[in-house]
């Protein structure tokens, strides 16, 4: 019998086996903590939109101000030639 044949009888051997009762207290903490997984998750995805939103309105605020596509003046005069 090769290994996965083998793998694969003690799987069909266990699944075929009865299974235990689960107690009655493990279903309400499951839910319980599913229930605060849940939260956090959402927490976490608001406040992910809410920085990802701050940090859109910190760019255009200072896209409007510094106008970083304008070429900056020139600070000397060009020479005057021609007069």
């Amino acid at each position: 019998m090769s290994p996965v044949n083998r793998r694969e009888a003690d799987v069909r051997r266990i699944l075929e086996e009865p299974q235990p009762s689960v107690p009655p207290e493990l279903y309400t903490e499951a839910v319980r903590r599913g229930g605060r997984m849940l939260r956090r998750r959402t927490l976490a995805r608001r406040l992910m939109w809410l920085v990802l939103f701050a940090a859109t309105v910190a760019l255009v605020v200072w896209l409007s101000v510094a106008q970083p596509w304008v070429e900056p003046p020139s600070e000397t005069t060009p020479p005057l030639t021609g007069w």
